[in-house]
């Protein structure tokens, strides 16, 4: 299908320069922008989901159940001079 679109003409002479550049058409740059646009803008609309991390077993150990993340990091750095 054709169109007209009207495009600055900075821009339009930095894409015939980079078409030039690299042996294609401002066309085909101009296709290639466009699908970019229209997938990034695709992307950017789905909902992020956080992956599945959890990892087997039955939570925290006795021992650091009732002590809270203090007790966690005492057993962590254990042994590593603070």
């Amino acid at each position: 299908m054709k169109t007209t679109v009207e495009i600055p003409d900075a821009l339009l002479q930095e894409a015939k320069r980079l078409a030039a550049e690299e042996q294609t058409s401002v066309k085909a740059l101009i296709q290639e922008g466009l699908q970019r646009v229209i997938e990034l803008r695709a992307r950017a609309k789905r909902s992020f989901q956080l992956k599945r991390a959890s990892v087997p077993g039955n939570g925290l150990r006795e021992e650091y159940a009732q002590g809270g993340w203090e007790a966690i990091r005492d057993a962590a750095y254990q042994g590593r001079g603070s």
